[in-house]
This record gives structure tokens, sequence and C-alpha cells, in this order.
């Protein structure tokens, strides 16, 4: 169960990597990254940060690109939170939206089914009426 303090010095973290991508690293590699969550460790020595690549066609690279990014990163947040250890940056693919859309897709196929079985059989109750 994480404490109160570790949610919001997460979310904190979050916010702070996002600017520093979204505004301050050039990195080619990365293309279009989002932070999508920060988890911290108890003792709050590593934050595994989750982003999600958009227009991004080697996620191989643009997670090198993260990682060799990660150590400007770190002298950022020393910056600019007022903590005693900036903890240690680990990036991780967040798969959650490609999933979801893969489920979004698959409902609206089972949908479109559904509708055309219902059609049919709604021609053939008028057929047999007539």
């Amino acid at each position: 169960m994480t404490s109160r303090r570790q949610r919001k010095l997460a979310e904190l973290i979050h916010q702070q990597i996002s600017h520093l991508i979204q505004h301050h690293i050039r990195d080619p590699r990365l293309g279009f990254v989002t932070v999508t969550g920060v988890d911290l460790n108890r003792d709050y020595s590593v934050a595994l940060v989750y982003v999600t690549l958009f227009d991004n066609a080697n996620p191989k690279d643009a997670m090198k690109g993260l990682e060799s990014a990660s150590g400007y990163i770190r002298r950022e947040l020393a910056k600019l939170l007022s903590i005693r250890q900036v903890p240690q940056l680990t990036f991780k693919l967040d798969t959650s939206f490609e999933y979801g859309q893969q489920m979004d897709t698959l409902l609206a196929n089972i949908a479109q089914e559904e509708a055309e079985r219902t059609s049919s059989m709604d021609t053939t109750d008028e057929d047999v009426t007539s």
C-alpha cells in the first residue's frame, strides 16, 4: 500500500518528467512520448516511469533515448524537487493504451456481428409472416 507522501511525490515526479521531455529534451529517437504514470518504491530510491509512444516507428530506439536522457532528467529533478535523494529512473513501455484499442476493436466487431445477425433474423421473420 502506498502512502500519501509516496503518491504525491510520484505525481510531482510525473509532472516534472513530462514537462522536461516535452520542452527540454530534443532527442529525435523519442518522437511523441507521453508519461502515463510513475511508481516509487518504499524507500524512494527507484522510480518506475511508464511511457506511451505515439507515431514512433522503433520503440527500442525511443527507450534507448529515454535511458540516455535519464541522467539529465535526474539532474533537473534534483534542481526542481526539495528531496534528499532523487530516485533512480527506470523507464517502462506502457502498453495499456494499445491493449485498450485492441479491446475497443474487438467490442466493435462483436457489436457489428450482432447487428448483422439481428438484421438478418428480422428479414427472415418478415419473409415468414408475409
